[in-house]
């Protein structure tokens, strides 16, 4: 064994360079790529600048399952409420993209997906769990 710790994001080893990356909410993601996309088609003159299928399609993908309004003003409140809200539960950022971008409904939904939640020396039963679930839930967007 090369003597390091094997990755585990239940435990929430999920490897310095991960720990160290800034996470993303999928509607924070949808911003970026959309601002690129627009940037390229004003340059879309020059093929080197055209719009990869796989670009495409993470754009697709972001927008379909952000679960936050996407105008800027309103994105920007919503995600600071968000953030502040799961703040109080003293979640990691990851945990905090995570149940932020899936919003599961049901506390075990959400120890499924992030099992850290449920972690030994964690303050996190089920009841807090829910109350959190129900913070998210009055916060996004509802289609």
């Amino acid at each position: 064994m090369s003597g390091e710790e094997e990755e585990n994001a239940a435990e929430l080893k999920i490897g310095d360079e991960f720990l160290k990356a800034k996470c993303l909410m999928n509607c924070e993601v949808s911003l970026i790529l959309e601002h690129k996309f627009e940037q390229l088609q004003q340059m879309s003159d020059d093929p080197r600048n055209q719009v990869s299928q796989v670009f495409e399609k993470s754009l697709q993908y972001v927008k379909r399952f952000s679960r936050y309004k996407n105008a800027d003003a309103e994105l920007n409140l919503n995600l600071s409420s968000t953030f502040r809200i799961l703040s109080r539960y003293q979640l990691t950022e990851f945990e905090l993209c995570v149940l932020g971008n899936l919003c599961p409904e049901t506390v075990e939904e959400a120890i499924a997906m992030v099992p850290s939640i449920k972690a030994k020396g964690r303050v996190h039963d089920d009841e807090v769990i829910d109350k959190m679930l129900n913070d998210i839930a009055m916060i996004k967007k509802f289609d």
